[in-house]
């Protein structure tokens, strides 16, 4: 029985998208295309693989059985391909990046636009989620991720700024209405707007130090949206008076500087490290990713804007 290369591939992005049109999106061809090639697939083996709704596409457990064995083989046969990139001038081939939405808005626009003109022969996709990811498993070359959410056996790289923090922040307006809290545990008293992560976890407790002196507060209010997807509606309900944020500094900076929010409490903002870029080392890393790898080095070496000391013992910024 030999099944054809491009069909296996075909049902491996259609399994991990869980869709031909999300899969077909990804990968640049066609949702037919694809459809074609798992049928064809699933006549050669004899058994169905997927099972399809209107709605969603989900590996059956003979599909589940060949994704987990089928992902680390064709992942060895790009890696073997990927040694011909070496005889090229310029690399070349495809980079997948999984990231949180926060590094997407605010580490990513200063890098991959000079990197994409540097290296016209790679393309590179980006998948922007807050949950944490087996990134081989997810069909990813790499991921960012903060310190406390990198695996044991992967290699980090520092990328963009090597410190950041959390900012607290409302409109004037509601300020002027609810008052200007001078110490976190003010916060109780105002209408806090928070997120939820992937796991159903709050963003809270709110962490602030002054001095040595660590306050946790466990605010509430009217707002509760996903972290990474619905932010900015957060963002736009402090903007229109609901309530109190709290979130990347470098995020609401934008508003501080056009006034349309107001920082509070800023003595107290934690400081915490920058994020890292992580892949695995076990195998050979691909042509497009070690270029983008050397590219991020480099850009390292640049001095940061308003760099400061950072502190050990740093707030965690994910679930």
């Amino acid at each position: 029985m030999k099944a054809d290369l491009s069909d296996l591939n075909a049902f491996v992005s259609v399994a991990r998208a869980r869709g031909f049109r999300e899969a077909a999106r990804a990968g640049g061809s066609s949702a037919s295309f694809l459809s074609e090639a798992v049928r064809r697939l699933e006549a050669e083996l004899g058994v169905r693989l997927l099972n399809r709704t209107t709605r969603s596409v989900v590996p059956t457990d003979a599909g589940k059985g060949l994704l987990e064995r089928l992902g680390p083989a064709l992942t060895e046969v790009e890696a073997a391909l990927d040694v011909v990139n070496r005889f090229r001038d310029r690399p070349a081939g495809s980079l997948r990046l999984n990231v949180p939405v926060s590094a997407a808005r605010l580490v990513l626009p200063a890098i991959v636009p000079p990197f994409l003109a540097a290296y016209p022969d790679i393309r590179l996709e980006i998948v922007a989620e807050e949950s944490f990811v087996d990134v081989l498993a997810a069909g990813c070359d790499a991921g960012i991720r903060y310190d406390e959410r990198l695996e044991q056996d992967m290699i980090a790289i520092a990328i963009g700024p090597r410190q950041q923090r959390f900012a607290t922040a409302a409109s004037p307006d509601y300020l002027d209405r609810h008052g200007r809290p001078q110490h976190p545990s003010e916060l109780l008293d105002h209408a806090c707007l928070l997120g939820r992560f992937d796991s159903g976890a709050l963003t809270t407790p709110w962490e602030y130090e002054r001095d040595g002196e660590v306050v946790r507060v466990e605010p509430s209010g009217p707002l509760i949206v996903k972290v990474g997807g619905a932010t900015d509606l957060s963002v736009d309900a402090a903007i229109a008076g609901t309530g109190v944020i709290t979130i990347f500094e470098d995020w609401l900076r934008p508003y501080f500087d056009s006034g349309v929010l107001e920082p509070i409490l800023e003595p107290w903002w934690q400081r915490f490290s920058g994020p890292f870029l992580y892949y695995p080392g076990r195998r050979l890393v691909p042509a497009p990713l070690r270029a983008f790898i050397d590219f991020v080095k480099v850009s390292a070496t640049q001095p940061e804007r308003s760099a400061r000391p950072y502190r050990a013992n740093s707030r965690k910024v994910t679930e």
